[in-house]
């Protein structure tokens, strides 16, 4: 990074001196790959400053604050998502895209905890406008938002959680590894139920590699279900 003022026989320019230009694009590009090697609470500004080799105050100038990078890095994270099909059903809506955004926000650590606790950005206009009139076809009425909702938050939890244990794996698998003796306890047969499937799942490479993707399905299915419950209740069958 260039890091002293132009002085006799220093440039005076990027341009002079071999660097390329610095620009938003190239900002939020460079925030988006520390987001996917750090996470997105993990890196500072001046990292981000010299990813570009340019000073904090360039990114000051050309994207704003932190706060205002980060918000850059999550609009651009979920314009990777594709926007189901609208002639699916809703429950096959659903599904396609928690899928898709499991697959993406995993690249992204960090990104799925903000949007569980801030909702949706601008990137999300068609995802939102598509999943909502898909609820409300299916006969969701008012309550379309609200379900809406509750599927992105369920999924978006589940993916944060599944950041945070990549992040601690040592303590994982020590919680892991003390449940799993309780497998044998014959005074608390539910305990050692829980216990016995965590040894089940330490002991098998496979099982355990994919415990996360397996989790989420089983996850976002169930609430899927719960809410196809809703429906039916919403619309009960005329007599």
């Amino acid at each position: 990074m260039v890091k002293s003022a132009a002085g006799p026989g220093r440039p005076r320019s990027r341009d002079a001196a071999g660097l390329p230009a610095v620009t938003p694009e190239k900002i939020i590009s460079s925030a988006l790959e520390l987001t996917a090697r750090h996470g997105l609470d993990s890196w500072t500004l001046r990292q981000l400053a010299s990813a570009v080799d340019a000073y904090p105050a360039v990114v000051y100038h050309h994207v704003g604050d932190r706060e205002a990078v980060v918000a850059a890095v999550v609009e651009r994270v979920i314009a990777m998502l594709p926007v189901p099909e609208a002639d699916l059903p809703w429950r096959e809506w659903f599904r396609a895209l928690c899928t898709d955004l499991r697959t993406v926000l995993i690249g992204y650590p960090g990104v799925a905890r903000r949007l569980a606790l801030y909702g949706a950005t601008s990137s999300a206009a068609a995802i939102v406008d598509g999943g909502v009139q898909a609820l409300k076809a299916a006969g969701f009425g008012d309550e379309a938002p609200t379900v809406y909702q509750l599927v992105l938050n369920a999924a978006c939890l589940f993916i944060s959680v599944e950041d945070e244990k990549h992040r601690n794996t040592a303590e994982k698998e020590r919680a892991g590894t003390g449940l799993a003796e309780f497998r044998d306890d014959q005074e608390r047969p539910g305990l050692a139920a829980m216990a016995a499937d965590v040894h089940r799942t330490l002991s098998d490479p496979v099982r355990c590699a994919n415990y996360y993707a397996d989790f989420y399905d089983y996850a976002i299915d169930r609430c899927l279900d719960g809410v196809a419950c809703r429906l039916a209740n919403l619309n009960p069958p005329s007599a």
